[in-house]
């Protein structure tokens, strides 16, 4: 929340200021990543047609597809760090999990991609048409990537549960499949090399075998993020836990409506909350604070809470919870 200090200059709350160093550490991050993608890319690149490898030309396709999604996420994170306005009341986080489900559309088609070459290259040998070898550099390349990718996986993922970005955590599995479909390439390269002769396809068939490893990546990236672009419900455990809540807040003797959401990186839920009806507005609205605060306790700080306070319709209160959308009364 913005405000003004005693000399009349702008400030802003802690919970903003911690959400500018968490978008902050999160866009250093990636332009790590991004500048590893770029040099890996042109290597890769580089070797795949002096060594006359398709395996490590369809592996440099998916390293290019990292480094642009790459930039995606960079300026995702740069429009969702954006505070809430008159038009975006809850901010624009949801930019965010946007960035994360075109990460894995693009995973789908760099999947396709790989999968379909790879399929061409073989068919094409066994119609009798001769494949080259690949060569020493393709695998030294191979190896190079293997070791880049895993390390900026591993890089990426510890801050993206440190930050809890849904963005982060798709782009980390984004390298960890750039670093699988390396290992495929190896193999494939490495048993060409040393085969040789008719052996030499195994290289586009690597690029087959690990496009299916893509293609999951993909599908569960893509599933959650626009699962979330479709407001999905909170997952069963955090849904759990703010029934919980609801139900053991001193002065709560019921609640019903409750509806939970994602925003970006933030949790929201709305829900309408029974108490006694001969409380006055003040205590009513003490129980209503209380209830917030413990749902921050559990969801955040940054979360978004609607909570409607109405007074209790029945004096002979009962036990039982009636579903989701009808509600819970306790003794």
């Amino acid at each position: 929340m913005k405000g003004t200090d005693s000399t009349g200059n702008e400030t802003f709350s802690h919970s903003e200021e911690t959400e500018n160093s968490r978008y902050s550490q999160a866009i250093y991050v990636t332009k790590v990543a991004m500048a590893s993608n770029l040099l890996l890319t042109g290597f890769k690149f580089l070797a795949g047609i002096v060594g006359n490898s398709s395996a490590m030309i369809a592996d440099a396709a998916h390293s290019t597809s990292d480094f642009m999604t790459d930039i995606a996420v960079i300026a995702g994170l740069k429009v969702a760090r954006k505070p809430g306005d008159s038009t975006h009341n809850y901010g624009h986080g949801k930019i965010e999990t946007l960035s994360a489900a075109f990460i894995g559309l693009v995973l789908v088609a760099v999947a396709f991609g790989i999968f379909w070459g790879g399929l061409q290259k073989v068919i094409a040998f066994f119609q009798g048409e001769v494949l080259p070898a690949p060569g020493g550099i393709a695998l030294a390349a191979a190896i190079v990537s293997i070791a880049l990718k895993e390390w900026l996986y591993r890089y990426t993922i510890i801050y993206a549960r440190k930050l809890k970005s849904d963005a982060l955590t798709a782009n980390a599995w984004h390298h960890r499949s750039d670093a699988f479909s390396s290992v495929g390439t190896m193999i494939g390269i490495g048993g060409a090399i040393l085969l040789g002769g008719r052996w030499v396809v195994l290289d586009p068939i690597a690029a087959v075998i690990l496009s299916f490893f893509i293609f999951k990546v993909a599908f569960e990236i893509s599933y959650k993020n626009l699962n979330e672009l479709l407001e999905a419900s909170l997952d069963s455990a955090t849904y759990r836990s703010i029934e919980e809540i609801l139900m053991s807040t001193d002065g709560v003797l019921g609640f019903h409506e409750l509806k939970t959401r994602k925003i970006g990186n933030a949790m929201a839920a709305d829900v309408h909350i029974e108490v006694d009806r001969e409380l006055n507005i003040v205590d009513a609205h003490e129980i209503s604070t209380q209830v917030e605060d413990r749902l921050k306790e559990v969801c955040g700080k940054n979360g978004h809470f609607s909570i409607h306070v109405e007074p209790c319709s029945d004096s002979n209160y009962y036990s039982g919870y009636e579903g989701t959308n009808k509600g819970h009364r306790s003794s």
